[in-house]
């Protein structure tokens, strides 16, 4: 594995903290628990925690039509800015949560982030104008940042080696039930009451979870273990991630991949609702890729260990691109049959497990040095880049599944060329 150097005295000192495999104050006192909080709470309550980002996605899209009458809003395309306004704002944030949390402790940045996403979310319910909810679902976003970010903070914290592993995939298989579910809420909220009843129940969803962490959740960060809070580090780390060709070009291909993801969800309902006509079914077959998409996270981790993270993840991302460039030609050639879209989408979708995780695994190889702060630059450049690009496709939609094939088949291409350039012109090298 190729290392990167030191680039300062100052970025050493400002990034080093004590190694910590597990905070003795918070863990031990219960098996895989933190403190009087056993392992099933801890696992439950982190995956609410991360719950929160997920829900005030999923949860959008059956009132969307909802909303673009209410605003009386000229371009159907434009209510897709409901979902890009919050991706970019948790994408933004996630580079100041990472630090901040080192500096302050996990606790009070993430009661700020709660707070914060509650507020917005009950400006939301209430806002008179298309301009004022956006303004709202950006700072929700940035509030929703906290819980991701210091939720990842506080498994590091309390649990190492294969048991953080453990408790890392038990969580992520919790969390994965909410986009199943989240469009089916939506849709029975906007059945018995207004769209406005969709924000409101995010206050109150988001509300509990508070308690719950004020309740159960101590702090898992000691003073001891804290380090000062410097610009310059997230500078340096971002001009090391920037500048290291294996890192970037990672990176910047699942900025590309996650455009594709993003241009999916901000365009579902429309293409299931306006392309096909599946009104009220609409949730159910969003639903169904979304269960799709959680068992190849779970075959994901079967298979690495046996494969290796390149071969996988590479494989998956050709099969991506020649998928895409298929429903493009179908699209091309007439009105694409559901059934087709459906097949190839229950394809596409699921390799996401494949690909994402295993190439931020490889992007971070080059930055043990600053893997703190390098993992949050790399997280706001994925999402924020991959909500820009997402919203860029999301806004040619035309009533056909063309723009959507398209933007597929271009992002996915763009990705797989970042990956030859990374890794020298050559696909599925051994591990390093």
């Amino acid at each position: 594995m190729r290392r990167y150097p030191a680039h300062s005295y100052f970025l050493q000192v400002s990034l080093r903290r004590p190694t910590m495999s597990a905070n003795p104050a918070v863990a031990g006192e219960r098996p895989g628990g933190v403190g009087k909080t056993s392992r099933a709470e801890f696992i439950c309550l982190l995956a609410a925690l991360m719950a929160v980002n997920s829900i005030a996605i999923d949860i959008m899209l059956p009132a969307f039509p909802n909303m673009a009458d209410f605003y009386s809003l000229s371009d159907p395309n434009n209510v897709q800015f409901v979902l890009i306004a919050y991706i970019v704002g948790f994408g933004g944030a996630q580079i100041a949560f990472g630090p901040i949390s080192d500096r302050f402790g996990r606790r009070s940045p993430l009661f700020a982030g709660l707070g914060l996403y509650i507020v917005c979310a009950l400006i939301g319910a209430f806002a008179p104008t298309f301009g004022i909810l956006l303004f709202a679902r950006f700072f929700q976003g940035l509030g929703a940042a906290a819980t991701r970010i210091i939720a990842l903070s506080i498994i590091r914290d309390t649990h190492s080696g294969r048991q953080m592993a453990s408790i890392m995939s038990f969580v992520m298989m919790v969390f994965m039930i909410v986009p199943v579910i989240a469009p089916a809420t939506g849709q029975v909220l906007i059945l018995i009451g207004h769209w406005q009843l969709i924000f409101a129940f995010m206050a109150i969803m988001s509300s509990l979870i508070t308690v719950w962490t004020v309740a159960r959740l101590p702090e898992t960060l000691p003073e001891s273990h804290r380090r000062p809070l410097t610009l310059i580090s997230i500078v340096q780390a971002f001009r090391i991630v920037l500048t290291n060709r294996l890192a970037f070009c990672y990176a910047m291909a699942i900025a590309f991949y996650f455009g594709s993801l993003f241009a999916y969800v901000s365009s579902a309902q429309q293409i299931y609702v306006g392309v096909y006509d599946l009104g009220v079914w609409f949730p159910a077959f969003f639903s169904g890729v979304a269960i799709l998409m959680a068992v190849s996270n779970f075959v994901n981790a079967k298979l690495v260990g046996r494969l290796g993270q390149r071969r996988l993840s590479h494989g998956a991302l050709v099969v991506y691109v020649v998928l895409s460039i298929t429903l493009m030609i179908a699209a091309l050639l007439g009105p694409v049959p559901f059934w087709l879209f459906y097949l190839i989408l229950g394809i596409m979708m699921p390799l996401f497990g494949w690909v994402v995780a295993n190439f931020n695994s490889i992007a971070m190889e080059p930055l043990g040095a600053v893997a703190g702060t390098a993992s949050a630059v790399l997280g706001f450049t994925q999402t924020a880049g991959g909500g820009i690009i997402g919203a860029v496709i999301g806004q040619t939609f035309d009533g056909t599944m063309l723009p959507l094939a398209t933007g597929f088949a271009i992002v996915s291409t763009i990705a797989l060329l970042l990956v030859l350039v990374a890794e020298n012109g050559k696909l599925f090298g051994a591990e390093v």
